[in-house]
């Protein structure tokens, strides 16, 4: 039997009436708390970049292939000739690379989608207000499925035949502006070189994603109209949109993309690449999510290590005796880190049934509400990642754990002699 931990047992059920016991107390719910603010910063961090780079992503794909004289807002020279390329895109399996230590390593390249698209500038006008406005030109393979989730009213056009046309799909925010809803009618003009063109449109949908820079900028069209205007032919594109399993590897298969299977006239850009500002936003929320972990670390482990202090200084009569029966200062001193482990398991229990309890609250009935103006979202976003959440426990039992060792050392300098008259 390991007589340390017997007697930590022993003295964690027998102080609910000693002097000690609303100090623990105390400390089991200091760190309870710290650990449940941790896990729900770390859920709802995980939460906006999740969710704002999946809408982004629902926007461009993961990797855009273009030609280098197209643009983020403009197709200038179309793609043609791009079948061979294109089957084998989507045939992509295992990318062999060599990292920067030199290894070979296999990158997870499964193409999930790829949709074809124009995109190109147009004036559109309301009865009473104009608005200036990319259109993104998609056909039969747009995915309806991931775009649905924003698609506020309305319904999408069939791209891809003749009825759509004349539909077009704006954001919520555009149709505020112009005073337009579901079935509304308005002009869209569009400027090649010297000569203008009107298009009748109707707005048979309205999106909104939150995001205020995507959809003040983007608006749905069917992209044989686009093909009309630029006067392009049936099959010529603007570029490619591709959808990866897995985002791991994006950049490594953007990057083979372009360098094997790519003509010398077409590029493979990431949307990391495309949308920096969005992605390095999102990267800054890693910086917050560290300081709040150290700081309710910090808070954690003062609060520990007072409370096995006042534990050290109760029992010093206990310490002078088991001195004096020859148990060694560290047999002493491991009775009073598994006595601050007990302490600190009970907190940890105790946040993460406040973290995970409040991170499904928030879940489902979203009470947090946030300003979609400046957070891209209506409310906290939540993700649960159990990775994470094994991470912050078994990170916190330890740290906190191997803290407590520096006030254990007092218990090396009691005196058994006094210590055994200290009452």
């Amino acid at each position: 039997m390991n007589l340390a931990s017997f007697i930590a047992r022993r003295l964690a059920s027998g102080e609910k009436n000693s002097i000690s016991s609303t100090i623990i107390k105390i400390a089991i719910v200091a760190v309870g708390l710290s650990v449940a603010v941790i896990i729900i910063t770390v859920f709802m961090i995980r939460g906006f970049q999740f969710e704002i780079s999946d809408k982004v992503f629902g926007f461009y794909g993961h990797i855009d292939i273009l030609s280098f004289d197209s643009g983020e807002e403009l197709s200038i020279t179309p793609l043609k000739n791009y079948d061979e390329y294109l089957d084998k895109i989507k045939k992509l399996n295992d990318v062999k690379y060599i990292d920067e230590e030199g290894m070979t390593r296999n990158a997870i390249a499964g193409v999930k989608h790829t949709q074809k698209y124009i995109l190109y500038p147009a004036i559109i006008k309301s009865k009473t207000e104009y608005e200036g406005i990319g259109l993104k030109g998609v056909g039969k393979d747009f995915d309806f499925e991931r775009m649905k989730n924003y698609l506020a009213e309305g319904r999408f056009p069939a791209f891809g035949t003749d009825s759509a046309l004349k539909e077009i799909v704006i954001s919520k925010l555009t149709a505020n502006r112009l005073n337009l809803n579901v079935g509304d009618k308005l002009i869209g003009n569009f400027f090649k070189k010297s000569d203008q063109r009107k298009k009748a449109l109707k707005v048979v949908g309205i999106y909104n994603t939150g995001l205020a820079e995507f959809d003040k900028k983007l608006a749905l069209v069917d992209i044989n109209l686009l093909r009309d205007i630029l006067g392009w032919g049936k099959d010529d594109i603007g570029g490619i949109e591709v959808f990866l399993d897995n985002i791991t590897d994006m950049s490594t298969i953007s990057e083979y993309i372009h360098v094997e299977l790519l003509p010398a006239d077409v590029q493979s850009i990431t949307i990391k690449q495309k949308e920096q500002m969005i992605f390095e936003w999102l990267e800054l929320q890693n910086v917050n999510e560290r300081v709040i972990l150290i700081l309710m670390l910090i808070v954690s482990i003062i609060n520990m290590m007072t409370a096995l202090l006042i534990l050290i200084l109760e029992k010093t009569n206990m310490i002078g005796i088991l001195k004096a029966m020859g148990m060694k200062s560290w047999s002493i001193r491991r009775i009073f880190l598994y006595h601050g482990a007990y302490i600190i398991i009970l907190g940890l229990i105790l946040g993460n049934v406040l973290g995970l309890g409040v991170s499904y609250l928030q879940k489902h009935f979203g009470f947090i509400k946030l300003d979609e103006a400046s957070y891209y979202l209506s409310k906290a976003p939540i993700y649960f990642d159990f990775w994470s959440l094994m991470l912050i426990n078994i990170a916190a039992l330890v740290i906190i754990v191997l803290s407590l060792i520096i006030p254990s050392f007092l218990i090396s300098k009691i005196d058994p002699v006094k210590a055994i008259r200290f009452k």
